[in-house]
C-alpha cells in the first residue's frame, strides 16, 4: 500500500519558502495529499502557490477535498469550531490534515506540536516534522548534515519555528 502524507500548511511552506520543495519530491512523490484548506491558505502568498502548483502539475503531490457531511468533514468541523472538552480548537489546514490522516490511514506532516498533540494522541495517528523529513532525506543520500544544517538556518530566516537551533542539534536530541 502506497502511505500518503497530509502536510498542513507550516510543513509545506517550510520547505517551499526555502526553495527545497524538491526534497520532498525526492521521499514522497505521488505520496503527498494537500487538503484543500492547505491550498486556499498557501493562495495568499502567490510564489509559495505557484511551487505547490509545480508540484501539483508534475504529479508530486494532490489536492484533495473532503466530502461534506462525511466522518472526516465532521471530525474537521469539530476541531474547527467546537472540540470535545479538554481539547483546543484549531487551524483549518491542521484540522484538515489530522481529520484526512486519521480517516485515510496516513502520516500527518505537521510542525504545530503545541496545538496537534492532542489529536495526533487521540486519533493514534502517524506524525512526521520538518525534523523528522530532513533526517529521512540525510538518511536516503538526499541532503548530507551540512546541507541539512543550511536548511535549517534558511528556515529559521525565514521565520519558521523550529524546535532547536540547528539541524545538528536536532539529530543529537532525536537520538537520545
Amino acid at each position: 500500500m502506497i502511505e500518503k502524507y497530509f502536510f498542513d500548511t507550516d510543513c509545506l511552506s517550510a520547505f517551499l519558502w526555502v526553495r527545497e520543495e524538491s526534497i520532498l519530491a525526492a521521499l514522497y512523490a505521488g505520496k503527498i495529499i494537500l487538503p484543500a484548506q492547505v491550498y486556499i491558505e498557501l493562495q495568499k502568498v502567490p510564489h509559495l502557490q505557484a511551487k505547490v502548483d509545480i508540484l501539483k502539475n508534475r504529479g508530486d503531490l494532490r489536492i484533495e477535498s473532503m466530502e461534506t457531511g462525511s466522518a472526516e468533514y465532521h471530525d474537521y468541523l469539530q476541531m474547527t469550531t467546537s472540540p470535545e472538552e479538554g481539547m483546543r480548537i484549531i487551524g483549518r489546514g491542521e484540522a484538515a490534515g489530522i481529520a484526512m490522516a486519521k480517516h485515510r490511514n496516513g502520516t500527518l506532516a505537521s510542525n504545530n506540536l503545541r496545538d496537534i498533540r492532542p489529536y495526533v494522541e487521540k486519533y493514534a495517528i502517524s506524525h512526521i516534522t520538518t525534523g523528522d523529513i530532513l533526517i529521512e532525506a540525510m538518511n536516503a543520500g538526499i541532503i548530507t548534515e551540512t546541507e541539512g544544517n543550511s536548511i535549517w538556518a534558511d528556515m529559521i530566516r525565514k521565520r519558521r519555528k523550529l524546535p532547536t537551533s540547528t539541524f545538528s542539534e536536532y539529530l543529537v536530541r532525536h537520538e537520545g
